[in-house]
Parts: C-alpha cells; structure tokens; sequence
C-alpha cells in the first residue's frame, strides 16, 4: 500500500507561487508536516503561499551576497550588535507568517533559540526584525505586492526586494501610516545607500559574488570615512 504524505497531497491542488484562500489551521498543518519534501510558506490573514524546491543558480548567488553584504557592514560597525537570520520562520500565531531570505536584528535584544522551544520566532514574544528582504528570482511580483503587505502588516521598519535578473534593490520605509514608502537609503544599515547595493548587483554579473561583496565591503569603509 503506498502513502501519500499530507504536505504532497495538500501542495498539488495548489499552484506554486500563488495566494489561495486558508485557514491558519491547514497552513499549520503544512509547516509541521514530517515529509522532507522542501517547502517554504507565506501566511497573511486567510491567505496562504506555497512553493516548493529550492532556487538556482542566481538565487543562491544574490542571497549569499547579501548575507556576506551584512556581514561586512556588521564587521565595520563592531560597537552594534547584528544578528542575521535569515530564512527563519516569523510567526505571529493565527495572523501572520513568512520565512524572509533576509532577516537583521539590530541590537541587543535579538532572539535566541532555547531548548524546548519551537525552531522559528514567535512574534508575540519578541519584537519584529529591523530589516527583512526577499531575493526575488522568480517572485518579484508577490514580492513587491502581497509579501510587501504581509511584512508592513507585521510591522517591520525595513523592507528590501532584491530584483536578480533586473540587478536593482527596491527599498522601503515603514511610515506612521503603516504602509511602506521607497527609500534610497537604508535605516538598519545607517547611512547606506541603495544605489551602492545596485552598483553590486551589476557587478555581480561581471564576476563572482565574493568579489561583489569585497568591492561594496570597499565602499563601506570609503562611506564611513566621509562621514563625522
């Protein structure tokens, strides 16, 4: 007799990529379903976003940059703390949830997984990220659309939309009035310009991503000499 596990059956009536009507129970059902098979969802107020399978080429090569972009900015500003995690679960339990290729806390006050706890970050324990972002491949228009809302609805002051094959970054602000407004420089990363993470974008698709990362890692230190 052959089984067929609950995330295999519930994800092929689903088309990839897209937002269908669910409730916050069959998206748990989902997220802790044992099958190995890769899935990554999004849930926002009744609606649920399945994809399966990981990225390319280019989608690992952009979200490792970025991570190592990060990295860099962190190693230059020691006297903060920052703290990566991206792709972790955030969660506010029957509203809310998403899994960012990009998540910075910055600060002190980041979350730290305990023993007995759920692997993912339970957003009425902890506060929000300061900055999540999206490499978006194949995905630029849930991005820039539902994930936008879903992530202004979570309330995060920070948003980025890496666009890999347009090598552009849409960057936004949360503002007062809960909706997000484009910004050409960034708030988590004080001081840093967008149009740096574009140059480095297009750099990219001159040579390797770590050869991208060390020339903006360049820029980062010019930057911090300009200024007082």
């Amino acid at each position: 007799m052959t089984t067929t596990s609950p995330t295999k059956t519930a994800t092929s009536t689903l088309l990839q990529n897209q937002w269908h009507r669910a409730t916050w129970a069959e998206y748990m059902a989902l997220r802790d379903d044992p099958s190995p098979e890769r899935i990554r969802l999004a849930f926002n107020d009744g609606w649920l976003w399945v994809t399966m399978g990981a990225e390319g080429i280019s989608h690992a090569a952009v979200s490792d940059l970025f991570v190592m972009i990060l990295s860099f900015w962190a190693i230059q500003h020691s006297d903060r703390a920052f703290s990566s995690l991206g792709r972790c679960l955030l969660e506010r339990a029957e509203v809310r949830a998403s899994a960012p290729d990009l998540v910075l806390y910055v600060g002190p006050d980041y979350p730290q997984w305990q023993r007995g706890e759920p692997r993912r970050i339970d957003l009425n324990q902890t506060r929000v990220p300061d900055l999540v972002g999206e490499i978006s491949d194949t995905t630029l228009a849930s991005d820039l659309d539902e994930k936008k809302h879903l992530y202004a609805a979570l309330g995060i002051p920070e948003y980025w939309v890496v666009d890999v094959r347009g090598q552009r970054v849409f960057a936004f602000l949360l503002q007062e009035n809960g909706e997000y407004l484009a910004c050409d420089t960034s708030q988590a990363l004080t001081g840093l310009p967008i149009a740096l993470l574009d140059e480095t974008l297009q750099r990219l698709a001159q040579g390797t991503n770590t050869s991208a990362a060390a020339w903006l890692s360049q820029q980062m230190t010019n930057l911090g000499q300009e200024q007082p």
